[in-house]
């Protein structure tokens, strides 16, 4: 998996021969620390790790010239739950926040790496998503030792980059010109990382810790055209969310850059940790045959084809594996590759050991400081690099253990247990349950013990939260009431009301948006696959029921009509049965675009009392379905 080792080799013997002892650390010195985390962004989609599509010079830069890691992991799949475990030091088998639903509360006496820096007398700043607790509730930042947040405290809210308002410190931030979704004047990621680079200049004479969990490139994908990383794939051959996908990473690529660049301008650069690095696996976004992995295969190997088995939301390789890296000049040795095995847990203890901080007691985490130092800050002598016993995950049905090179997985709470030799088998493919019962019996003894049940924080008043989750659509009323959408067109359909659905695949738990929205004639509804406690994945599909044979001619679609696109349904399939069983061979097939206006596909007379819809792929490149509004033509 390693693509920059010959060089990193090279470079390590310089960077070596570069470090003096006037820069050897310090007892009681104490190192700023900026730790800058992109939403989403795959293991594979660097140009250092040899993407094909994105182009990332700066942060190629910071791999040459730090340490660049090829097991780093997540704390957990999804973007909360890896939050809560980065934050807190504990394994996912013993935090607060264990769901994704957006604004899930720490309580409120749990430590964090901004409560234990503050003890430490540092100045602690966050900008981005914070995803450990909403407005109203225990888990907000600023309640948990951070001086300064500035962004999204729910997840829901952080989908738009161009929100009325952004939150910091519970107060609403207003962006001018903004109506939600993508309809915008101000984009809401430069405010953010603008405030962070502030801050850094705010607190340049006293120790500080600058947290950027950023939102790109997840979420819409929007960048306004006027940013340079734009020019570079406007013109690609590609849909244009994979070109806009591209170009955040970009952007995010530049930013980093003028981050570095700042420390060096204010001479802190030798003083300062700076952490690059994912929260969870990357996503097979914009698949085809051609791509069946996704445009930018997140999660396969650029030259030699490998697959990381599963993607976001899955506890396989693909859901937990980050691109990551850390860079210090003279505090940690440069030119080097490391295949040392940590996770999110790690990053309190790790924090603690730079900054001389004391980390909580209770946590699962074990620092790696030692690795990153290499033998820069030792004389050259090597310090013994202190490893995991056993690392372990869960998310929602799912868990998993690794045991160093040895992986256990159970996939959804009603399956079986796999085992996996990841040292042979990097994708996952073989599952050796069976021939090593032993093993995987061990396994499952260490994944009882590190399991206890979550206890989450409480909201006092969820009233301002909600308002924050709307705000992605640019509305602060209540959701009934949203702005004008597009009404179905019943004309031709057979009548709704003569209709039912006969059976989903998948339809989601959290909140209405269930199947039989579909059929009611309310735009304002609308179905929704599930997401929690698993993703189900492509191919969802529904099949409704017209209450009697009859002679149909076509099939109507109506995208949802409350701001977003999550779910809009790209390429799909018709099918038609008068049994509801046997389906044959697709009577349509075609892709809906991404608008939220009423579409349809016509073809010849067919005898039909069951109609099905097969969906394939999701507008954004998602894993999801949705639908407002479907119908079927004929009589």
């Amino acid at each position: 998996m390693i693509l920059l080792r010959d060089f990193c080799k090279i470079a390590s013997l310089a960077a070596i021969l570069s470090i003096g002892p006037s820069l050897l650390l310090q007892a009681k010195e104490k190192l700023n620390v900026v730790y800058i985390m992109a939403d989403e962004l795959g293991y594979f989609e660097t140009s250092y790790m040899g993407s094909k599509t994105i182009t990332t010079p700066r942060i190629d830069d910071l791999a040459k010239r730090g340490v660049w890691f090829t097991q780093g992991l997540a704390g957990s799949a999804v973007c909360a739950p890896t939050r809560c475990c980065f934050l807190t030091g504990k394994h996912s088998g013993h935090t607060s926040v264990r769901v994704n639903g957006g604004g899930t509360p720490l309580r409120s006496d749990e430590e964090t790496i901004g409560s234990m820096l503050k003890r430490r007398g540092y100045a602690t700043g966050g900008f981005g998503k914070w995803g450990c607790g909403g407005r109203g509730s225990t888990g907000v930042p600023e309640d948990h030792g951070f001086d300064l947040f500035v962004g999204y405290y729910d997840q829901v809210h952080a989908h738009s980059y161009y929100p009325p308002y952004i939150i910091e410190n519970s107060r609403e931030l207003k962006l001018a010109g903004n109506l939600g979704g993508s309809q915008g004047e101000t984009y809401s990621h430069y405010v953010i990382v603008d405030r962070a680079k502030q801050f850094i200049r705010d607190h340049q004479d006293e120790p500080f810790f600058c947290y950027l969990p950023i939102t790109p490139p997840h979420g819409i994908f929007d960048i306004p055209d006027e940013d340079a990383a734009w020019e570079i794939y406007k013109d690609k051959p590609w849909p244009e969310p994979a070109r806009r996908y591209a170009a955040m990473v970009t952007m995010v690529d530049r930013q980093v850059g003028e981050i570095v660049d700042l420390l060096e301008e204010l001479g802190l650069a030798e003083n300062t940790i700076v952490f690059f690095s994912g929260d969870n696996g990357g996503n097979d976004y914009f698949k085809s045959k051609e791509y069946p992995r996704g445009r930018h295969g997140a999660n396969v190997h650029p030259e030699t084809g490998a697959e990381f088995r599963g993607t976001k939301g899955t506890l396989y390789e693909g859901g937990l594996r980050i691109p990551a890296l850390a860079y210090c000049p003279g505090r940690i040795e440069g030119g080097r590759v490391s295949d040392h095995l940590w996770y999110f847990a790690d990053v309190m203890p790790t924090i603690a050991d730079i900054t001389g901080a004391k980390a909580p007691g209770g946590i699962d985490g074990i620092s790696f400081w030692n690795e990153l130092q290499g033998t820069s800050a030792r004389g050259g002598a090597s310090k013994k690099q202190e490893e995991h016993a056993y690392l372990y995950w869960e998310i929602g049905g799912q868990k998993a253990v690794r045991l160093q090179h040895m992986k256990a997985i159970q996939p959804g709470s009603k399956r079986d247990w796999e085992l996996y030799d990841l040292s042979k088998d990097i994708s996952e493919s073989n599952n050796i349950a069976a021939d090593l019962p032993s093993v995987l019996k061990a396994m499952l003894v260490l994944a009882d013990e590190a399991h206890s049940p979550a206890v989450e924080g409480t909201f006092s008043d969820t009233t301002l939260h909600e308002k924050d989750r709307r705000a992605k659509y640019g509305s602060t009323r209540p959701a009934p009431t949203l702005g004008k959408v597009t009404q179905f067109d019943q004309t031709g359909l057979v009548p709704q009301k003569e209709c039912k659905i006969a059976s989903v695949s998948s339809e989601s738990s959290a909140g209405s948006r269930l199947a039989k929205f579909t059929l009611d004639g309310n735009s304002r509804t609308h179905w929704h696959t599930e997401y929690l406690p698993e993703i189900q994945q492509h191919p969802h599909n529904v099949i409704i029921d017209l209450g009697r044979n009859r002679e149909v001619t076509g099939f109507r679609y109506l995208s949802r009509q409350d701001g977003g696109f999550n779910g809009g349904i790209a390429k799909y399939e018709i099918y038609v049965s008068t049994d509801g069983k046997d389906f044959g061979k697709p009577v349509a097939v075609g892709d809906f675009a991404r608008k939220r206006v009423n579409q349809q596909i016509v073809f010849s007379p067919q005898q039909a009392r069951y109609v099905k819809l097969l969906v394939l792929t999701e507008v954004n490149g998602g894993p999801w379905a949705s639908a407002a509004e479907l119908g079927v033509i004929g009589k």
